[in-house]
């Protein structure tokens, strides 16, 4: 079931203060690894972030699908899945053909 009235952003300005509150205690401040990026997906209920998926690639035809994260409040709503497959076709519109992910076993069902 997809979360209604998320607005999803493809490479939007989105601010180190936003992504630090989104990835508290989980993943490190990731500006200065934006402006490398292919490209970025930002999930937003009303003006909060909630969600966000990074594509990093190799300035080819490469890409990797980096740090997909939802805050806990949004989870199980179809947002992750949402910004991986919005992810996904930004890689495509950009001439990636290759999308890899890691992930543990137990988040096959998620990228299956």
């Amino acid at each position: 079931m997809l979360e209604t009235g998320t607005t999803y952003l493809i490479h939007p300005d989105v601010s180190s203060e936003q992504l630090d509150q989104l990835f508290a205690g989980n993943w490190p401040s990731l500006a200065k690894v934006l402006q490398k990026s292919l490209t970025y997906v930002c999930a937003y209920q009303d003006r909060r972030l909630i969600g966000f998926v990074n594509v990093a690639w190799d300035g080819d035809s490469h890409a990797f699908l980096l740090d997909p994260t939802v805050h806990p409040e949004f989870r199980r709503r179809g947002i992750g899945s949402e910004l991986v497959i919005r992810a996904s076709a930004a890689a495509r519109d950009a001439n990636v053909e290759w999308i890899h992910v890691d992930f543990e076993p137990y988040l096959a069902d998620f990228y299956s």
